[in-house]
Protein backbone atom coordinates (compact mmCIF):
# COMPACT_ATOMS: atom_id res chain seq x y z
CA UNK A 1 0.00 0.00 0.00
CA UNK A 2 1.47 3.50 -1.31
CA UNK A 3 1.43 6.32 1.38
CA UNK A 4 -0.31 8.87 0.33
CA UNK A 5 1.54 12.50 1.81
CA UNK A 6 -0.54 15.32 2.89
CA UNK A 7 0.12 18.26 0.62
CA UNK A 8 1.51 20.23 3.44
CA UNK A 9 4.12 17.45 4.15
CA UNK A 10 4.52 17.04 0.35
CA UNK A 11 5.60 20.68 -0.17
CA UNK A 12 7.83 20.62 3.11
CA UNK A 13 9.67 17.87 1.59
CA UNK A 14 10.45 19.63 -1.62
CA UNK A 15 11.49 22.51 -0.33
CA UNK A 16 14.29 20.34 1.44
CA UNK A 17 15.18 18.97 -1.41
CA UNK A 18 15.30 22.21 -3.34
CA UNK A 19 17.62 23.69 -0.12
CA UNK A 20 19.78 20.77 -0.59
CA UNK A 21 20.42 21.40 -4.12
CA UNK A 22 20.91 24.98 -3.50
CA UNK A 23 23.15 25.20 -0.49
CA UNK A 24 26.10 23.65 -2.59
CA UNK A 25 26.04 25.67 -5.32
CA UNK A 26 25.60 28.80 -2.78
CA UNK A 27 28.71 27.99 -1.10
CA UNK A 28 30.97 27.22 -4.42
CA UNK A 29 30.79 30.50 -5.56
CA UNK A 30 33.50 32.13 -5.48
CA UNK A 31 31.56 35.48 -5.22
CA UNK A 32 29.68 34.42 -2.61
CA UNK A 33 32.45 32.94 -0.10
CA UNK A 34 34.02 36.43 -0.27
CA UNK A 35 31.04 37.98 0.42
CA UNK A 36 30.83 36.20 3.77
CA UNK A 37 33.98 36.47 4.28
CA UNK A 38 34.11 40.43 3.83
CA UNK A 39 31.18 40.55 6.29
CA UNK A 40 32.55 38.30 8.77
CA UNK A 41 36.03 40.70 8.90
CA UNK A 42 33.58 43.84 8.52
CA UNK A 43 32.15 42.56 11.93
CA UNK A 44 35.34 41.75 13.45
CA UNK A 45 36.67 45.16 12.96
CA UNK A 46 33.30 46.53 14.03
CA UNK A 47 33.34 45.09 17.11
CA UNK A 48 36.96 45.66 17.91
CA UNK A 49 36.63 49.54 17.39
CA UNK A 50 33.47 49.11 19.56
CA UNK A 51 35.26 47.28 22.69
CA UNK A 52 39.04 49.13 22.05
CA UNK A 53 38.33 51.23 25.19
CA UNK A 54 37.05 47.89 27.19
CA UNK A 55 39.11 45.63 28.98
CA UNK A 56 39.38 43.53 26.02
CA UNK A 57 38.31 42.38 22.50
CA UNK A 58 35.99 39.60 21.57
CA UNK A 59 34.69 38.26 18.08
CA UNK A 60 32.98 35.25 19.77
CA UNK A 61 29.78 35.70 21.86
CA UNK A 62 29.62 35.35 25.24
CA UNK A 63 27.00 33.93 27.29
CA UNK A 64 26.46 36.26 29.99
CA UNK A 65 28.42 37.55 33.22
CA UNK A 66 29.51 35.06 35.76
CA UNK A 67 28.68 31.86 33.86
CA UNK A 68 30.11 28.63 36.10
CA UNK A 69 33.69 27.53 34.66
CA UNK A 70 33.52 24.29 32.59
CA UNK A 71 35.00 21.54 34.66
CA UNK A 72 37.72 19.39 32.22
CA UNK A 73 39.51 17.52 34.71
CA UNK A 74 38.15 14.80 37.66
CA UNK A 75 39.81 17.40 40.20
CA UNK A 76 39.52 21.17 40.08
CA UNK A 77 40.74 24.05 42.37
CA UNK A 78 40.17 27.97 42.28
CA UNK A 79 43.43 30.38 41.49
CA UNK A 80 42.21 32.28 44.88
CA UNK A 81 41.90 28.49 47.15
CA UNK A 82 45.87 29.21 46.76
CA UNK A 83 45.96 32.99 48.18
CA UNK A 84 44.85 34.57 44.74
CA UNK A 85 42.86 38.34 44.92
CA UNK A 86 42.46 39.69 41.51
CA UNK A 87 42.57 42.96 42.45
CA UNK A 88 45.48 43.83 39.75
CA UNK A 89 47.23 45.14 42.29
CA UNK A 90 48.42 41.93 44.09
CA UNK A 91 51.10 39.91 42.96
CA UNK A 92 49.91 36.77 42.40
CA UNK A 93 53.12 34.92 41.62
CA UNK A 94 53.19 32.67 44.82
CA UNK A 95 49.42 31.99 44.11
CA UNK A 96 49.87 30.45 40.88
CA UNK A 97 52.90 28.44 41.86
CA UNK A 98 50.82 26.95 45.26
CA UNK A 99 48.11 26.08 42.85
CA UNK A 100 50.70 24.46 40.02
CA UNK A 101 52.42 22.49 42.68
CA UNK A 102 49.06 21.19 43.82
CA UNK A 103 47.95 19.80 40.41
CA UNK A 104 51.42 18.32 39.58
CA UNK A 105 50.38 15.40 42.42
CA UNK A 106 46.73 14.63 40.69
CA UNK A 107 48.81 13.48 37.03
CA UNK A 108 48.63 9.68 37.24
CA UNK A 109 44.28 10.59 38.22
CA UNK A 110 43.37 12.47 35.51
CA UNK A 111 45.13 15.91 36.02
CA UNK A 112 43.53 18.85 37.55
CA UNK A 113 41.89 22.41 36.51
CA UNK A 114 42.90 25.61 37.78
CA UNK A 115 40.06 27.88 37.53
CA UNK A 116 40.92 31.88 37.25
CA UNK A 117 37.77 33.49 38.46
CA UNK A 118 37.20 37.49 37.10
CA UNK A 119 39.48 39.70 37.85
CA UNK A 120 42.98 40.69 36.72
CA UNK A 121 45.85 38.93 38.43
CA UNK A 122 49.24 40.45 37.95
CA UNK A 123 51.77 37.80 37.94
CA UNK A 124 55.63 37.28 36.94
CA UNK A 125 56.39 34.32 34.89
CA UNK A 126 55.18 30.30 35.77
CA UNK A 127 55.80 27.04 34.95
CA UNK A 128 52.62 25.31 33.89
CA UNK A 129 52.47 21.27 34.84
CA UNK A 130 51.48 17.96 32.63
CA UNK A 131 48.10 16.93 32.41
CA UNK A 132 46.64 20.68 33.38
CA UNK A 133 44.05 22.68 32.46
CA UNK A 134 44.37 26.38 32.93
CA UNK A 135 40.99 27.89 32.15
CA UNK A 136 40.12 31.53 32.28
CA UNK A 137 36.84 33.00 33.18
CA UNK A 138 34.86 35.02 31.35
CA UNK A 139 36.49 38.59 32.93
CA UNK A 140 39.46 37.11 34.16
CA UNK A 141 42.60 38.65 32.74
CA UNK A 142 46.54 37.12 33.54
CA UNK A 143 48.33 40.38 33.55
CA UNK A 144 52.46 40.03 33.26
CA UNK A 145 54.16 41.97 35.60
CA UNK A 146 56.23 44.29 33.79
CA UNK A 147 59.69 44.51 35.99
CA UNK A 148 61.61 42.28 33.69
CA UNK A 149 64.02 41.47 36.70
CA UNK A 150 61.09 39.16 37.96
CA UNK A 151 61.28 37.51 34.19
CA UNK A 152 64.04 34.38 34.76
CA UNK A 153 66.44 34.09 31.78
CA UNK A 154 66.79 30.97 30.18
CA UNK A 155 69.60 29.38 27.84
CA UNK A 156 69.17 30.46 24.06
CA UNK A 157 67.47 27.88 22.09
CA UNK A 158 69.52 25.41 20.64
CA UNK A 159 68.33 25.84 16.59
CA UNK A 160 69.35 29.41 16.72
CA UNK A 161 72.61 29.52 18.55
CA UNK A 162 72.10 32.45 21.31
CA UNK A 163 69.29 34.92 22.02
CA UNK A 164 67.02 35.88 19.02
CA UNK A 165 68.61 39.58 19.55
CA UNK A 166 71.14 39.33 21.82
CA UNK A 167 74.10 36.99 22.59
CA UNK A 168 73.77 34.47 25.78
CA UNK A 169 70.57 34.20 27.96
CA UNK A 170 67.16 35.37 26.74
CA UNK A 171 64.15 35.88 29.01
CA UNK A 172 61.29 33.32 29.28
CA UNK A 173 58.09 33.56 28.95
CA UNK A 174 55.01 34.87 30.99
CA UNK A 175 53.76 31.52 31.00
CA UNK A 176 56.07 28.57 30.17
CA UNK A 177 56.46 24.71 29.90
CA UNK A 178 58.71 22.15 29.01
CA UNK A 179 58.81 18.51 28.40
CA UNK A 180 54.78 18.40 29.27
CA UNK A 181 52.29 16.64 27.97
CA UNK A 182 48.75 17.18 27.74
CA UNK A 183 48.25 20.41 28.58
CA UNK A 184 45.03 22.47 28.15
CA UNK A 185 44.66 26.55 28.30
CA UNK A 186 41.26 27.27 27.66
CA UNK A 187 38.16 29.43 28.93
CA UNK A 188 35.37 31.53 28.07
CA UNK A 189 37.51 34.09 26.28
CA UNK A 190 39.63 35.00 29.49
CA UNK A 191 42.92 37.59 28.41
CA UNK A 192 46.30 36.56 28.90
CA UNK A 193 47.77 40.19 28.67
CA UNK A 194 51.70 40.44 28.11
CA UNK A 195 51.67 44.53 29.21
CA UNK A 196 54.97 44.21 26.68
CA UNK A 197 54.56 48.68 26.05
CA UNK A 198 57.19 49.07 28.49
CA UNK A 199 59.31 46.31 26.87
CA UNK A 200 58.14 47.24 23.16
CA UNK A 201 59.87 50.43 24.44
CA UNK A 202 62.92 49.96 25.73
CA UNK A 203 64.12 47.43 22.98
CA UNK A 204 63.30 50.60 20.87
CA UNK A 205 66.10 52.59 23.22
CA UNK A 206 68.53 49.82 23.16
CA UNK A 207 68.02 49.56 27.26
CA UNK A 208 67.49 45.20 26.93
CA UNK A 209 70.47 43.25 27.84
CA UNK A 210 68.62 39.98 26.82
CA UNK A 211 66.65 38.71 24.20
CA UNK A 212 62.83 39.15 24.91
CA UNK A 213 60.08 36.24 25.75
CA UNK A 214 57.02 35.12 24.28
CA UNK A 215 54.14 35.72 26.20
CA UNK A 216 53.72 31.88 26.21
CA UNK A 217 56.15 29.17 25.48
CA UNK A 218 55.54 25.55 24.99
CA UNK A 219 59.06 23.63 24.29
CA UNK A 220 59.55 19.61 23.86
CA UNK A 221 56.17 18.61 24.56
CA UNK A 222 52.87 17.40 23.02
CA UNK A 223 49.25 16.69 22.85
CA UNK A 224 48.56 20.41 23.82
CA UNK A 225 45.51 22.73 23.30
CA UNK A 226 45.15 26.47 22.90
CA UNK A 227 41.34 27.82 22.76
CA UNK A 228 38.64 30.01 23.47
CA UNK A 229 41.11 32.82 25.48
CA UNK A 230 42.86 35.83 24.21
CA UNK A 231 46.44 36.83 24.07
CA UNK A 232 47.38 40.23 23.62
CA UNK A 233 50.24 43.02 23.83
CA UNK A 234 53.27 40.12 24.06
CA UNK A 235 56.50 41.44 24.71
CA UNK A 236 57.95 39.45 21.66
CA UNK A 237 56.18 36.76 20.02
CA UNK A 238 53.08 35.94 21.21
CA UNK A 239 52.42 32.25 21.41
CA UNK A 240 55.54 30.11 20.31
CA UNK A 241 55.23 26.10 20.33
CA UNK A 242 58.90 24.48 20.11
CA UNK A 243 60.21 21.30 18.97
CA UNK A 244 56.11 19.99 20.16
CA UNK A 245 54.14 17.38 18.73
CA UNK A 246 49.76 17.69 18.04
CA UNK A 247 49.33 20.88 18.78
CA UNK A 248 45.87 22.68 18.33
CA UNK A 249 45.25 26.49 18.49
CA UNK A 250 41.17 27.07 18.04
CA UNK A 251 38.82 30.08 18.61
CA UNK A 252 41.98 32.13 20.18
CA UNK A 253 41.61 36.06 19.48
CA UNK A 254 45.09 37.50 19.56
CA UNK A 255 46.38 41.15 19.54
CA UNK A 256 49.22 44.01 19.41
CA UNK A 257 49.23 47.55 18.33
CA UNK A 258 49.75 46.94 14.52
CA UNK A 259 52.53 49.48 14.83
CA UNK A 260 55.19 50.34 17.22
CA UNK A 261 55.09 46.61 18.69
CA UNK A 262 57.77 45.19 17.37
CA UNK A 263 58.04 41.56 16.80
CA UNK A 264 54.82 40.42 18.17
CA UNK A 265 53.85 37.37 15.73
CA UNK A 266 50.60 35.97 16.87
CA UNK A 267 51.52 32.18 16.33
CA UNK A 268 55.10 30.89 15.28
CA UNK A 269 55.34 27.11 15.08
CA UNK A 270 59.12 26.29 15.64
CA UNK A 271 59.91 22.84 14.80
CA UNK A 272 56.58 21.39 15.12
CA UNK A 273 54.99 18.60 13.81
CA UNK A 274 51.20 17.56 13.45
CA UNK A 275 49.49 21.30 14.23
CA UNK A 276 46.12 22.58 13.67
CA UNK A 277 45.54 26.51 13.65
CA UNK A 278 41.94 26.95 13.47
CA UNK A 279 38.84 29.64 13.24
CA UNK A 280 41.45 32.22 14.86
CA UNK A 281 41.38 36.14 14.61
CA UNK A 282 44.59 37.65 14.49
CA UNK A 283 46.01 41.03 14.47
CA UNK A 284 49.48 41.67 15.70
CA UNK A 285 52.96 43.87 15.14
CA UNK A 286 54.50 41.33 12.88
CA UNK A 287 53.70 37.95 10.92
CA UNK A 288 50.27 37.25 12.31
CA UNK A 289 51.49 33.39 11.94
CA UNK A 290 54.74 32.65 11.49
CA UNK A 291 56.03 29.05 10.48
CA UNK A 292 59.97 28.21 12.00
CA UNK A 293 63.05 25.33 12.22
CA UNK A 294 65.99 27.15 13.26
CA UNK A 295 68.16 29.59 12.15
CA UNK A 296 71.20 28.86 9.83
CA UNK A 297 74.06 26.46 11.11
CA UNK A 298 72.09 26.33 14.02
CA UNK A 299 68.82 24.91 12.67
CA UNK A 300 70.95 22.42 10.41
CA UNK A 301 72.65 21.05 12.86
CA UNK A 302 69.42 20.68 15.62
CA UNK A 303 67.93 19.37 12.47
CA UNK A 304 63.75 19.45 13.54
CA UNK A 305 62.04 19.94 10.70
CA UNK A 306 58.43 21.96 11.22
CA UNK A 307 56.01 19.28 9.45
CA UNK A 308 52.14 18.35 8.73
CA UNK A 309 50.46 21.88 10.08
CA UNK A 310 47.08 22.99 8.59
CA UNK A 311 45.82 26.26 8.99
CA UNK A 312 42.77 26.92 8.08
CA UNK A 313 39.16 29.85 8.87
CA UNK A 314 41.08 32.74 10.19
CA UNK A 315 40.75 36.26 9.88
CA UNK A 316 44.56 37.40 10.02
CA UNK A 317 46.48 41.39 9.61
CA UNK A 318 49.49 42.26 9.59
CA UNK A 319 50.47 46.40 8.37
CA UNK A 320 54.26 45.65 9.01
CA UNK A 321 55.10 42.16 8.10
CA UNK A 322 52.74 38.82 6.35
CA UNK A 323 49.23 37.62 6.84
CA UNK A 324 51.16 33.64 6.97
CA UNK A 325 54.67 33.77 6.44
CA UNK A 326 57.23 30.05 6.29
CA UNK A 327 60.70 31.28 7.51
CA UNK A 328 63.17 32.94 7.27
CA UNK A 329 64.04 30.54 10.23
CA UNK A 330 63.43 27.67 8.28
CA UNK A 331 67.03 25.72 8.24
CA UNK A 332 65.78 22.22 9.92
CA UNK A 333 63.17 22.26 7.22
CA UNK A 334 59.41 23.01 6.75
CA UNK A 335 57.04 20.41 4.62
CA UNK A 336 53.58 19.44 4.35
CA UNK A 337 51.68 22.88 5.47
CA UNK A 338 48.06 23.60 4.23
CA UNK A 339 46.86 26.55 4.30
CA UNK A 340 43.14 27.14 3.47
CA UNK A 341 39.93 29.61 3.88
CA UNK A 342 41.92 32.54 4.75
CA UNK A 343 40.95 36.28 4.64
CA UNK A 344 43.69 38.14 4.52
CA UNK A 345 43.19 42.01 5.49
CA UNK A 346 44.99 45.75 5.28
CA UNK A 347 48.30 43.98 5.62
CA UNK A 348 51.57 44.82 3.87
CA UNK A 349 51.82 41.39 2.57
CA UNK A 350 49.52 38.59 2.60
CA UNK A 351 51.40 35.39 2.46
CA UNK A 352 55.31 34.95 2.05
CA UNK A 353 58.14 32.52 2.03
CA UNK A 354 61.16 34.04 3.32
CA UNK A 355 64.67 32.48 3.05
CA UNK A 356 68.78 33.36 2.18
CA UNK A 357 71.78 31.59 1.72
CA UNK A 358 73.00 30.18 4.80
CA UNK A 359 69.75 28.59 6.16
CA UNK A 360 69.95 25.62 4.50
CA UNK A 361 66.98 23.39 4.55
CA UNK A 362 63.98 23.53 2.83
CA UNK A 363 59.99 24.74 2.20
CA UNK A 364 58.77 21.99 0.18
CA UNK A 365 54.59 20.40 -0.24
CA UNK A 366 53.06 23.68 0.52
CA UNK A 367 49.21 24.46 -0.40
CA UNK A 368 47.24 27.34 -0.30
CA UNK A 369 43.94 26.95 -1.22
CA UNK A 370 40.62 28.86 -0.88
CA UNK A 371 42.16 32.99 0.21
CA UNK A 372 40.95 36.92 -0.06
CA UNK A 373 43.11 39.23 0.24
CA UNK A 374 41.86 42.72 0.81
CA UNK A 375 43.99 45.86 0.73
CA UNK A 376 47.51 43.82 0.61
CA UNK A 377 50.42 45.75 -0.69
CA UNK A 378 51.37 42.42 -2.43
CA UNK A 379 49.61 39.10 -2.20
CA UNK A 380 51.94 36.37 -3.02
CA UNK A 381 55.76 36.57 -1.94
CA UNK A 382 58.56 34.55 -1.93
CA UNK A 383 61.56 36.44 -0.90
CA UNK A 384 65.32 34.03 -1.22
CA UNK A 385 67.46 37.28 0.05
CA UNK A 386 66.05 37.29 3.57
CA UNK A 387 69.61 38.41 4.55
CA UNK A 388 69.22 38.52 8.81
CA UNK A 389 71.73 36.06 10.42
CA UNK A 390 72.99 34.77 13.72
CA UNK A 391 76.27 35.48 13.14
CA UNK A 392 79.18 35.89 10.10
CA UNK A 393 79.75 31.83 10.78
CA UNK A 394 76.79 30.94 8.33
CA UNK A 395 77.83 28.52 5.95
CA UNK A 396 77.27 29.98 2.27
CA UNK A 397 77.30 26.52 0.35
CA UNK A 398 74.21 25.94 2.25
CA UNK A 399 71.52 26.86 0.21
CA UNK A 400 67.57 26.13 0.56
CA UNK A 401 65.26 24.11 -1.38
CA UNK A 402 61.88 25.83 -2.30
CA UNK A 403 59.65 23.17 -4.80
CA UNK A 404 56.30 21.91 -4.68
CA UNK A 405 54.12 25.01 -4.13
CA UNK A 406 50.29 25.24 -5.11
CA UNK A 407 47.89 28.13 -5.32
CA UNK A 408 44.25 27.55 -6.19
CA UNK A 409 41.29 29.66 -5.56
CA UNK A 410 42.84 32.59 -4.48
CA UNK A 411 40.93 36.02 -5.06
CA UNK A 412 40.66 39.94 -3.77
CA UNK A 413 41.00 43.19 -4.58
CA UNK A 414 43.04 46.48 -3.69
CA UNK A 415 46.20 45.07 -4.22
CA UNK A 416 49.45 46.42 -5.77
CA UNK A 417 51.67 43.57 -6.42
CA UNK A 418 49.30 40.12 -6.62
CA UNK A 419 52.60 37.96 -6.80
CA UNK A 420 56.16 38.28 -6.34
CA UNK A 421 58.75 35.38 -6.84
CA UNK A 422 61.90 36.36 -6.35
CA UNK A 423 64.22 33.09 -6.86
CA UNK A 424 67.89 33.48 -8.04
CA UNK A 425 70.61 31.45 -9.53
CA UNK A 426 71.87 29.79 -6.37
CA UNK A 427 68.09 29.59 -4.76
CA UNK A 428 65.71 28.41 -7.80
CA UNK A 429 62.21 28.06 -7.19
CA UNK A 430 60.70 24.63 -9.01
CA UNK A 431 57.16 23.02 -9.45
CA UNK A 432 55.33 26.01 -8.43
CA UNK A 433 51.14 25.91 -9.73
CA UNK A 434 48.48 28.35 -10.33
CA UNK A 435 45.25 27.98 -10.88
CA UNK A 436 41.81 29.79 -10.33
CA UNK A 437 43.66 33.16 -9.52
CA UNK A 438 41.64 36.33 -9.82
CA UNK A 439 42.81 39.19 -7.91
CA UNK A 440 41.74 42.89 -8.62
CA UNK A 441 44.42 45.23 -8.51
CA UNK A 442 45.35 48.82 -7.35
CA UNK A 443 48.53 49.75 -9.78
CA UNK A 444 47.89 49.75 -13.11
CA UNK A 445 51.07 48.68 -14.77
CA UNK A 446 52.69 45.92 -16.92
CA UNK A 447 54.66 43.91 -14.54
CA UNK A 448 52.70 43.20 -11.51
CA UNK A 449 52.75 39.61 -11.46
CA UNK A 450 56.70 39.72 -10.95
CA UNK A 451 58.88 36.18 -11.31
CA UNK A 452 62.97 35.53 -11.36
CA UNK A 453 64.51 32.33 -11.63
CA UNK A 454 61.02 30.32 -11.11
CA UNK A 455 59.87 26.97 -12.98
CA UNK A 456 56.23 26.21 -12.92
CA UNK A 457 52.79 26.30 -14.21
CA UNK A 458 49.59 28.40 -14.64
CA UNK A 459 46.38 25.99 -14.91
CA UNK A 460 43.85 27.80 -16.76
CA UNK A 461 43.23 31.82 -17.44
CA UNK A 462 44.43 33.99 -13.93
CA UNK A 463 43.91 37.39 -13.59
CA UNK A 464 46.58 39.57 -13.82
CA UNK A 465 48.59 37.84 -16.64
CA UNK A 466 51.12 36.03 -15.66
CA UNK A 467 54.79 36.08 -15.65
CA UNK A 468 56.76 34.57 -18.53
CA UNK A 469 58.87 32.43 -16.82
CA UNK A 470 56.00 29.65 -16.57
CA UNK A 471 54.29 27.42 -18.62
CA UNK A 472 50.30 27.13 -19.57
CA UNK A 473 47.91 24.52 -19.82
CA UNK A 474 44.44 24.95 -20.46
CA UNK A 475 41.72 24.35 -17.82
CA UNK A 476 41.96 20.11 -18.40
CA UNK A 477 45.59 20.55 -17.81
CA UNK A 478 46.77 20.15 -21.41
CA UNK A 479 49.93 21.74 -22.21
CA UNK A 480 49.68 24.83 -24.49
CA UNK A 481 52.56 26.36 -24.11
CA UNK A 482 55.95 25.68 -22.40
CA UNK A 483 58.37 28.54 -21.39
CA UNK A 484 61.79 29.16 -22.05
CA UNK A 485 62.35 32.01 -19.82
CA UNK A 486 62.77 30.40 -16.04
CA UNK A 487 65.24 32.88 -14.68
CA UNK A 488 64.01 35.94 -17.03
CA UNK A 489 63.62 38.84 -13.86
CA UNK A 490 61.19 41.30 -13.89
CA UNK A 491 61.51 42.18 -9.86
CA UNK A 492 60.97 45.77 -9.13
CA UNK A 493 60.79 46.62 -5.32
CA UNK A 494 59.71 49.98 -6.29
CA UNK A 495 56.28 48.91 -6.99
Amino acid sequence: MVETLPVGRFQLQQQRLELKRWIPAFLSSHKTLFVLLWIAAFGSVFFWQWNIGGSGFSIFAKVGPGRPMTKMRPFAFNLTDFGGVGDGVADETAAFERAILAISKFGKRGGAQLNVPPGKWLTAPFNLTSHMTLFLADDAEILGIQDEKRWALMPPLPSYGYGREHNGSRYGSLIHGQNLRDVVITGHNGTINGQGQSWWKKYRQKLLNHSRGPLVQIMWSSDIVISDITLRDSPFWTFHPYDCKNVTVRNVTILAPIFEAPNTDGIDPDSCEDMVIEDCYISVGDDAVAIKSGWDQYGIAYGRPSRNILIRNLIVRSMVSAGISIGSEMSGGVSNVTVENVLVWSSRRAVRIKTAVGRGGYVRDITYRNLTFDNARVGIVIKTDYNEHPDDDFDRKALPIIRDISFTEIHGHGVRVPVRIHGSEDIPIRNVTFRDISIGITYKKKHIFQCAFVEGRVIGNIFPAPCENLDRYDEEERLVKLSAAQNVTDIDYDI
